[in-house]
């Protein structure tokens, strides 16, 4: 009994603390216990009890309670211990596994991309990649996914500052041209390398974003332009917009902590 009793405690505190969480102000005793549907004094009890390990706080101007700081060092301490690389793992081994294409994971980095996952598929593909090599950000499918949502400065900083060069016949060499495209990667949410990069390889990629919302890296699926048609990229995009999606949930993004009109794009 008195077992039980305890996990109905850490179940009314649990429950006490999503409610104080969902208001912004705060909430009192009496507005707790009412939509709990328990007595006062119990809820009053567990609220010292969260106070004293400071995971609630009370407001002396209003004597409202909300949430204290330690749910900020907790929430920061396991921030700090993701990794994109294990969070993002299975999600590129679906991706590999449905489509037998080269599954790429980058993260940015000062003006690039860097890999920092590959995996290669089953079928026959050779590409410059590597875990660890840099690219550039203007001509391929990461790169440019990430770029359109940097915010504007970064982005005209970025291109001054490493340039357009061009690696095929296909590359985007003029600053407008890819402004526009960048534009139109924001807003289907996803971007294409059409042998921009690497003759005979295409590319199409997500972004992906952590919990402020930010973008810090993309994922991507490449293979020979003869197997990435068009109609093939098109029956890609919704699995790669859900993948990014997902693997951003994992880092802790979600639609609140999306900042809106903070970059070039829109």
């Amino acid at each position: 009994m008195e077992r039980e009793n305890v996990v109905k405690s850490v179940s009314r505190a649990l429950d006490i603390i999503q409610l104080v969480g969902m208001k912004k102000g705060g909430l009192g005793v009496t507005e707790i216990a009412k939509q709990m549907d328990i007595n006062k004094s119990s809820v009053y009890r567990i609220l010292v009890t969260l106070a004293q390990y400071g995971y609630i706080e009370q407001d002396e101007s209003t004597g409202l309670y909300k949430l204290g700081y330690k749910f900020l060092e907790i929430s920061s301490k396991l921030l700090d211990s993701i990794d994109i690389r294990s969070e993002a793992g299975p999600f590129l081994q679906q991706l590999e596994d449905s489509t037998n294409e080269v599954i790429h994971l980058v993260v940015y980095d000062q003006g690039e991309v860097v890999y920092i996952e590959k995996l290669e598929g089953t079928e026959t593909l050779r590409m410059h990649s590597k875990v660890g090599k840099r690219a550039p950000m203007h001509c391929t499918s990461v790169g440019k996914a990430i770029l359109a949502n940097l915010p504007s400065g970064m982005v005209h900083e970025i291109v001054e500052r490493k340039g357009l060069p061009m690696h095929t016949k296909h590359t985007i060499t003029d600053k407008d041209a890819l402004f526009k495209e960048l534009v139109q990667v924001k807003q289907n949410g996803y971007a294409l390398d059409l042998e921009e990069n690497e003759n005979g390889i295409s590319c199409i990629a997500a972004p992906i974003f952590d919990h402020l919302g930010k973008v810090v890296a993309a994922i991507s699926i490449s293979g020979p332009t003869i197997r990435m048609t068009e109609e093939r990229l098109n029956q890609l995009k919704e699995q790669m917009l859900d993948v990014g999606s997902q693997i951003s949930v994992r880092l802790g993004f979600s639609k609140q902590s999306q900042k809106n009109g903070k970059n070039l794009f829109g």
